[in-house]
């Protein structure tokens, strides 16, 4: 791990940790090293010793732990020795950078979807921040497909929002999926109500959104949003 440090150390930019801790409030442990970089030496980690990566307990920077992310999800290991580092993981995730680009990179979640699935939902019911985002971009990620859509949406519905970055992740899943299913995710809003606040991040990132039709915008600026301001005053 000190070989590791040593080398993050060394390459480290100041003015990328400046602009990257503008973006990722209370991270103060940042060293500034670019994603594809990190993402390079996490490769290189997951052919040579993933194991002992997961195993660092003495994490000083923030890009120690997005290596072990980062490594985790390019490990090439039975399905079940991955869930359980992803358990012993996941409690370390403190920011949306670490916990997206982890979810992201996931890669095993293609391969082995059914026993990623039950994994996840074992965290559907927390109340933790943090494991629920982890829940919202994995399902955002890996499961907005034909054989997962319906169950996706409604596990959406029911997870807490414990949090701002539960309810943003939330959102950008509801807004990723209509861009892929507008009609079946439309109808599900409409039928299923989520939080007021939760919603209106999902319409407005459907507005800011290229993939949304311009009629779907048109119906969120005409009754979508129109009935957020029924749901806030309800």
């Amino acid at each position: 791990m000190l070989c590791v440090r040593k080398e993050l150390e060394s390459i480290a930019e100041v003015d990328y940790k400046e602009f990257s801790a503008s973006l990722i409030p209370g991270v103060t442990n940042m060293l500034g090293i670019r994603i594809p970089i990190l993402r390079e030496m996490a490769k290189k980690l997951a052919k040579e010793d993933w194991k002992g990566c997961m195993e660092w307990e003495d994490t000083l920077y923030f890009e120690e732990t997005m290596l072990q992310g980062l490594a985790l999800g390019y490990a090439k290991a039975p399905i079940e020795e991955i869930l359980e580092y992803t358990k012993e993981f996941i409690p370390k995730i403190d920011n949306w950078s670490v916990n997206d680009s982890f979810c992201s990179n996931f890669k095993i979640a293609k391969k082995e979807p059914k026993k990623v699935w039950d994994f996840l939902m074992t965290y559907k019911d927390s109340k933790k921040e943090y494991e629920l985002r982890v829940v919202a971009v994995m399902l955002l990620f890996h499961f907005l497909r034909d054989e997962y859509i319906d169950d996706v949406l409604k596990v959406l519905s029911e997870l807490e929002i414990a949090g701002y970055y539960t309810s943003m992740a939330v959102a950008w899943a509801y807004a990723t999926a209509w861009a892929k299913y507008p009609d079946k995710t439309k109808t599900y809003l409409i039928e299923h109500p989520i939080d007021a606040e939760t919603y209106r991040r999902t319409l407005r990132k459907c507005l800011e959104s290229y993939r949304i039709s311009d009629e779907d915008k048109k119906w969120i600026q005409e009754k979508g949003l129109p009935n957020f301001q029924k749901r806030e005053n309800s």
